[in-house]
């Protein structure tokens, strides 16, 4: 079906677990993954497939955690995962998406690059240092919301309870349409949407922290079905999502 390039790494997050989940989740579906661990390396595989030096890119997705960490408490991360966005790196992104491109950003993608304004306008949504704020990582009940009872990605899914890290109080771009939500601090957050943007689609999902995410089953369902979506497919809902395979 297409090629799935996967920006993956940074701190507090096991990147390397979730992302192989990932790609083998989508094996099944023709989507064949390149997992990179440069943010340099995704931009050169989408402009080398616009250019045609190479094959497209059809699902680019950030599953990673890399902004400019200027605050000294990140100080010793910073020569391994220090990251800042140029305009160009941003306007390339843009064009990519807008000219027909699938995103899929998940999880710390809206803490990545520092919510450099293309790139929130593309999540629809991006940590706030000032307020965002998670509970620990744990049992977490997530609602299908009205939109999300009929839209391709979580029709005919029901409630659930995931071990994950909930991310709330975002900065967050007028006129999405949440499918998924989670209470906590006193009040609802999104957790999942998608959205057509120009000639291409994007999908956040805030969900996906660990092992534990990426083995949930109906997580898996919609992870496989936003990917679909994303590339411009309708996904056909009966498939259910594999278990985990586990590597040696």
């Amino acid at each position: 079906m297409g090629r799935h390039v996967i920006l993956s790494g940074g701190p507090a997050h096991d990147f390397d677990a979730t992302s192989n989940a990932l790609a083998e989740l989508l094996e099944p579906d023709g989507l064949t993954s390149q997992v990179v661990t440069e943010p340099g390396d995704a931009f050169d595989a989408i402009s080398r497939g616009q250019r045609g030096h190479g094959p497209p890119v059809d699902l680019l997705t950030v599953n990673a955690l890399r902004w400019r960490m200027e605050v000294d408490r990140y100080a010793h991360l910073r020569d391994d995962f220090a990251f800042g966005l140029t305009p160009q790196q941003a306007a390339l992104i843009e064009r990519y998406v807008l000219g027909g491109g699938g995103l899929l950003a998940l999880h710390a993608a809206v803490i990545c690059f520092d919510a450099e304004p293309t790139w929130r306008r593309l999540c629809g949504a991006a940590w706030n240092w000032a307020r965002s704020a998670h509970p620990p990582v744990g049992p977490a009940d997530v609602q299908v919301t009205v939109s999300g009872r009929t839209h391709p990605i979580t029709a005919g899914l029901p409630d659930f309870t995931i071990t994950d890290e909930v991310y709330g109080f975002l900065d967050e771009e007028a006129g999405f349409d949440p499918l998924l939500c989670s209470s906590h601090a006193g009040r609802a957050h999104p957790l999942l949407w998608a959205r057509e943007l120009g000639a291409g689609r994007a999908v956040t999902d805030l969900l996906g922290h660990g092992g534990a995410s990426l083995s949930h089953p109906t997580h898996r369902t919609i992870l496989r079905r936003a990917a679909l979506w994303a590339v411009g497919t309708t996904p056909d809902l009966p498939r259910p999502a594999q278990p985990v395979r586990r590597r040696p």
